[in-house]
């Protein structure tokens, strides 16, 4: 597995709780704790951004994708609004987590929670070529439903 080294501030105050981490060894995703000070409850159908205390400083030509953790989704209904989240390697501010609960019942955030998780990418930046027609190909112009 490629490896890329990734600078990271942890906010004041925020010292208390891990760093992103992978959970397994073929983990692709790292998991990210709630740096809330108090407990914060989202109730059904509301959102809520949650704090980390990261901010991070990716290398030129990567991104961060904060993706939803599976066990918060299916037992609570809790996930990340705009998922996957991106993290450009331009942003120095702090990450934020976009948590909506699409559950039932209030979700309660606790400090140190993990709450979602962090995919490092690499990115593939796209220049338009303008044409009068695109290729042709077997699917042609089918769209969703259509094979």
């Amino acid at each position: 597995m490629d490896e890329i080294e990734i600078e990271i501030v942890q906010s004041p105050g925020c010292a208390d709780l891990p760093l992103p981490r992978y959970m397994t060894e073929q983990a692709a995703g790292m998991d990210i704790y709630a740096a809330v000070e108090e407990e914060t409850r989202i109730a059904p159908g509301c959102r809520a951004a949650i704090a980390t205390g990261l901010s991070i400083a990716l290398p030129p030509g990567y991104e961060a994708q904060i993706r939803p953790r599976s066990g918060l989704a299916i037992k609570h209904g809790v996930t990340i609004v705009n998922a996957p989240g991106t993290i450009d390697a331009d942003y120095r501010g702090e990450i934020e987590l976009l948590l909506v609960n699409l559950g039932e019942e209030p979700f309660t955030i606790r400090r140190g929670d993990r709450v979602a998780q962090m995919v490092i990418q690499r990115v593939s930046r796209g220049r338009w070529r303008r044409r009068e027609a695109l290729p042709p190909t077997s699917r042609g112009a089918g769209g969703f439903g259509h094979t």
